[in-house]
């Protein structure tokens, strides 16, 4: 890829194929078919909070930052929204015995690494999150309120409901833009898109460990 190709470009295509791979994993394919049961969701559910709370902790810090100041929106944040699905999942003791899987835990601790001290990498996490959020995420909310009949934009699918972002296109061309802003010499991108494929080799390992605890019935 030539060096006048816009990063937002240069990190779509150095995730494509990882990010075909995470859609396609047998646990996603598996739970969106109706081959599971909605305790599959209750789990995935309860592990997106660590990933996302990693993802959110240190807002305050990072909208300081040159670097990923920019990114940190308001309308983005979904840990509450994750909370409110889980109270509505679970009940109101959701928290009780919620532990995060191993890869879940790994997950969440290279994100606060890089949210910690290295703002660039941070953005990669954020990118592979928040982007897809509002693509593939709007599948994953109208499959779920057909399979488990839960209430149409309400409560157990809010994580996927971003009622900030007026109108989603404009949100992600703007925040393709803001990539293709961003201050970092050739080698610093580099480091990005390795962190970006990082990211979904990450979600990738999560889907995997789902997929062992809910096997599909055969």
């Amino acid at each position: 890829m030539s060096e006048a190709t816009p990063f937002s470009k240069q990190i779509r295509s150095a995730t494509e194929q990882q990010h075909a791979d995470a859609e396609n994993s047998r646990f996603m394919s598996d739970m969106l078919g109706g081959a599971l049961g909605v305790d599959s969701y209750h789990r995935y559910t309860g592990q997106l909070w660590f990933i996302y709370r990693a993802l959110e902790d240190r807002w305050d810090t990072l909208a300081a930052n040159p670097i990923a100041g920019p990114f940190i929106r308001p309308e983005l944040a979904r840990t509450a929204e994750l909370e409110r699905d889980l109270a509505h999942l679970i009940g109101p003791q959701w928290r009780d015995g919620l532990e995060p899987l191993p890869a879940t835990a790994a997950y969440a601790a290279r994100i606060d690494e890089c949210a910690r001290d290295w703002p660039a990498g941070y953005i990669a996490h954020h990118y592979t999150r928040y982007l897809g959020d509002l693509s593939g995420g709007q599948v994953i909310r109208g499959t779920a309120e057909k399979l488990w009949n839960l209430p149409h934009r309400g409560d157990g699918v809010r994580f996927y409901v971003f009622d900030g972002v007026g109108n989603p296109a404009a949100f992600k061309r703007e925040y393709r833009g803001l990539l293709d802003q961003l201050p970092l010499d050739d080698l610093e991108r580099r480091r990005v898109l390795d962190e970006g494929q990082r990211a979904f080799a990450m979600n990738t390992a999560l889907f995997e460990e789902l997929a062992e605890e809910f096997p599909a019935a055969q």
